[in-house]
């Protein structure tokens, strides 16, 4: 099967070396690097799982976790550690919980590792297959929330500022955006019509998730041609069967219209 783990460790140790082995046995590719965002950056978009080897060198460069908390967060692939309790207690301080989806604690064995690696794969290589959600709001808790919501139903990637959207979408093709109206430095109105003027996204559909209720932020707003505008004061289920109804009809119905 498809799919690639990238180990991040100090060195190297047995275990890394039997798990690379368990790995290749179940047709998955591994590739291992010293914690450095350099390195993870060059192979982070070759990789399907990460996964990280706790220990002191770790909690040297705190750089390298909040580098990984953002990465795997806005691009929604899983981030896996490994360690003992006090060591992933530790790393919890900078990376989420929320953001980690698995702590295998040590002792482990390998091959129940290589199996749980193997199950994250094959799911991720599934999710793929469905529709893919762009969130662009400069909230967090906001974008976490929504993730959680959207992620049972959608592939979900978010983005904290307008020009990390655009960034994504350049060489991205989402099958919708939420975008926020309110944002520092570009706000929502200018990342569409951003969007809209460049001919590789202008097609993409973007309905505004926003706070901004008042009907000129509306009129104004109507003249770009998003796709749809809700607000975040509405119930989590109305949002999602909007979002349902959006995909299932490929049209809004426009409540201000």
């Amino acid at each position: 099967m498809a799919g690639k783990v990238l180990l991040i460790n100090h060195g190297s140790a047995l275990m890394t070396d039997a798990l690379i082995s368990s790995l290749k046995a179940s047709d998955i590719q591994s590739a291992q690097v010293e914690p450095d965002i350099t390195k993870i950056g060059m192979e982070k978009d070759n990789t399907d799982v990460f996964l990280l080897f706790a220990g002191d060198y770790v909690f040297e460069s705190p750089e390298v976790l909040v580098y990984l908390k953002d990465l795997c967060f806005s691009e929604e692939k899983p981030l896996c550690v490994v360690g003992y309790e006090k060591e992933l207690a530790e790393i919890e301080e900078n990376i989420p919980k929320s953001v980690i989806e698995h702590e295998f604690t040590r002792p482990i064995d390998v091959k129940n590792l290589s199996v749980a690696l193997h199950t994250l794969i094959s799911t991720g290589e599934a999710r793929k297959k469905e529709k893919h959600i762009l969130l662009v709001d400069d909230d967090v808790t906001f974008l976490q929330m929504m993730q959680h919501w959207l992620g049972m139903k959608y592939r979900v990637t978010a983005t904290k500022s307008g020009m990390q959207a655009i960034t994504y979408i350049a060489a991205h093709t989402p099958d919708l955006i939420l975008l926020d109206y309110d944002m520092p430095i570009t706000p929502g109105p200018q990342v569409l019509e951003m969007i809209k003027s460049e001919p590789n996204s202008a097609k993409i559909p973007v309905i505004f998730l926003t706070g901004k209720a008042d009907r000129e932020s509306v009129v104004n707003v109507m003249r770009l041609r998003p796709d749809g505008y809700l607000l975040k004061t509405m119930s989590k289920e109305d949002i999602l069967s909007s979002i349902d109804r959006f995909f299932e009809s490929q049209k809004w119905e426009n409540m201000y219209s």
